[in-house]
C-alpha cells in the first residue's frame, strides 16, 4: 500500500510563489506517473499537472499554469515537487497528489482526469490573496 503525504501548502500574495511536495511511502507500479489536483470550494476536482517519474522527467501542465507551474521528481526521495510562482487568486485551492501507473498521466483535450490514480494524498492548502 502506498501512502503519499503533501507539504509546503501556505498563504501567499497575488504575484508569490510557493513550492509543495509529495513523498511517497514506496515505489511500484503505481507511481509511475504523480500528478497534482487541486479542489476549491463547491468547485470540481481539476488536474494541473503530472510527470512520469521513471520517464526523465517528462511532465505534463494544464493550460492555465503552463509556464507558471513546475512539478519535478527526485526519485532517490521519492518526492515530486510542484513550484507555482506567479500566483493568482484562482489558484487558491487544497491540492493533493495523487499516484498511479503510467497510463494515468494523460490529458483530454486540456483536462486531467482523476479517474486513472490508485493513491491519494490528504491535501495541503494553498492560499492566495490579493
Amino acid at each position: 500500500q502506498v501512502q503519499l503525504a503533501e507539504s509546503g501548502g501556505g498563504s501567499v500574495q497575488a504575484g508569490g510563489s510557493l513550492r509543495i511536495s509529495c513523498t511517497a511511502s514506496l515505489y511500484t507500479r503505481s507511481t509511475k506517473c504523480v500528478g497534482w489536483f487541486r479542489q476549491a470550494p463547491g468547485e470540481e476536482r481539476e488536474g494541473v499537472a503530472m510527470i512520469w517519474t521513471g520517464d526523465g522527467g517528462k511532465a505534463l501542465y494544464v493550460n492555465s499554469v503552463k509556464d507558471r507551474f513546475t512539478i519535478s521528481v527526485e526519485n532517490a526521495n521519492k518526492t515530486v515537487f510542484l513550484q507555482m510562482n506567479s500566483l493568482k487568486r484562482e489558484d487558491t485551492a487544497m491540492y493533493y497528489c495523487a499516484a498511479g501507473p503510467e497510463r494515468a498521466c494523460m490529458k483530454v483535450g486540456d483536462r486531467m482526469l482523476p479517474d486513472g490514480f490508485d493513491y491519494w494524498g490528504q491535501g495541503t492548502q494553498v492560499t492566495v490573496s490579493s
